[in-house]
């Protein structure tokens, strides 16, 4: 990917790097090709009040690294879409078809019966008590088993890069938050009844002995109450859901939509803090024996993260870096930019498109709920003619008469059982943000 943002806090998308295929008759590149599939940047989230109003148009979250990820997640299904028009003699140069027996993994549950029932065996997959369950029990759970029946799959001679030009919010930059403060001590805050006296609700940017911490998108005290989580904290739980969204895993195996990278300027980067945050040996230490195990495809993925001395001219300054800091004021924007590879551009206020009011549908971006699903649905409708689509997923893109009932589709359980996982045993403290589910592609 380049190596330099676009606008301040801006951060490049997770970027392609692609060298020949590793085989006796292939040599290896002596330096990889590295591209940039989607950049962006922002630096706003939507509050939970308007949440209901948002109807799968408005973006909940415009920080530039997770509007970053939906750019590129967009690029994916644009590509997908190329590739199914060229039909299944086609080759891609960024996405692949999968083969029968890739697809043949999962999915239909009447072909996996009548494989235990000729003697055929599927591997066992991690149950709550951390044993293992008969395949003949799974396929009489609601559950069903792990499906990894889509059509496409990153080519395999990718790998995935994300450049931001700041430390990600939350816990990943706790350290040159407080470094920044002229006041240090933590700004007050109620919690609920539910919570300990001494645990506030996901805390923002206050609260700076809380380390390793689910955070809320930092604000001003005077903002309105958001419960979007931090990048910190959606970055890590993408080490285990991998970067595709929800209807793009019905797109695209997850296998190898992983980071491998995340770069950082020298002067952002707190060793401790990005160990804490996103290594090993931090919070997510607890997923170590668990990510193995989660079937359909996904696992523990953890990135590396490096830094590099080149800085974007726009960047907010660093305190205590080699251009200063004390004394320059960073104001935010309601601005945000995205880009893709596929040839989509767009500015975006408080998460739609410029020019539109923010619940106008008319507004939605590219990369919304909406018409991502939109998109995802014409795909597999491609695909579907070309022989090459699980009957499954079409009906599950095509019929669902809401987002909610997409997400709570069987052939998602997988994704559903990471996120619950990490949640339970990684990023406690979770809240979800919920009110904008109840809505379909009809409304």
């Amino acid at each position: 990917m380049p190596t330099s943002d676009i606008s301040a806090p801006g951060r490049l998308a997770p970027t392609p790097s692609q060298t020949p295929p590793t085989s006796p008759h292939a040599p290896v590149a002596a330096e990889p090709v590295l591209t940039c599939a989607a950049l962006a940047t922002g630096s706003k989230c939507l509050p939970s009040a308007k949440l209901p109003l948002a109807k799968g148009n408005v973006l909940h979250d415009w920080h530039a690294e997770i509007l970053a990820i939906r750019a590129f997640n967009r690029w994916l299904v644009d590509e997908c879409r190329e590739l199914a028009r060229l039909g299944r003699e086609g080759q891609g140069r960024w996405v692949r078809w999968r083969s029968d027996v890739e697809r043949g993994r999962g999915g239909d549950r009447r072909r996996l019966k009548r494989g235990l029932e000729q003697g055929q065996t599927f591997p066992a997959t991690r149950v709550a008590d951390g044993g293992a369950e008969k395949e003949e029990d799974k396929l009489d759970d609601d559950s069903g088993p792990d499906w990894q029946a889509q059509p496409f799959a990153l080519a395999d001679n990718i790998s995935l890069h994300l450049y931001v030009s700041d430390a990600p919010c939350g816990d990943a930059s706790m350290e040159l938050t407080m470094a920044a403060q002229p006041d240090a001590t933590p700004w007050p805050t109620t919690p609920s009844s539910s919570s300990p006296p001494d645990m506030p609700d996901m805390p923002g940017r206050g609260h700076f002995s809380l380390l390793g911490v689910v955070r809320r998108k930092p604000g001003r005290a005077d903002a309105p109450s958001t419960l979007s989580k931090s990048c910190s904290d959606k970055l890590a739980l993408k080490q285990c859901t991998s970067l595709l969204s929800v209807v793009g895993s019905l797109l695209v195996h997850p296998g190898g939509v992983y980071l491998q990278r995340v770069v950082v300027p020298e002067e952002s980067y707190v060793r401790g803090a990005m160990e804490r945050a996103f290594g090993v040996g931090g919070r997510m230490a607890g997923l170590g024996n668990v990510g193995g195990g989660w079937g359909g495809g996904y696992g523990f993925g953890a990135f590396e993260v490096k830094t590099t001395e080149r800085m974007f001219e726009y960047c907010k300054p660093v305190v205590g870096g080699s251009d200063g800091g004390k004394g320059v004021e960073a104001v935010g924007s309601n601005l945000s930019a995205l880009w893709t590879r596929s040839g989509k551009l767009e500015v975006l206020i408080n998460g739609v498109l410029q020019g539109r009011k923010q619940f106008d549908p008319r507004g939605a971006s590219c990369v919304s709920r909406r018409k991502v699903w939109e998109s995802v649905r014409e795909v597999l409708t491609s695909v579907d003619e070309a022989g090459l689509c699980d009957q499954e997923a079409l009906r599950l893109v095509r019929d669902c008469t809401t987002y909610e009932d997409l997400k709570a589709g069987r052939l998602l359980q997988a994704r559903e059982r990471v996120k619950r996982d990490v949640r339970n045993l990684a990023l406690r403290g979770w809240t979800r943000n919920q009110g904008d589910a109840e809505w379909g592609l009809s409304d």
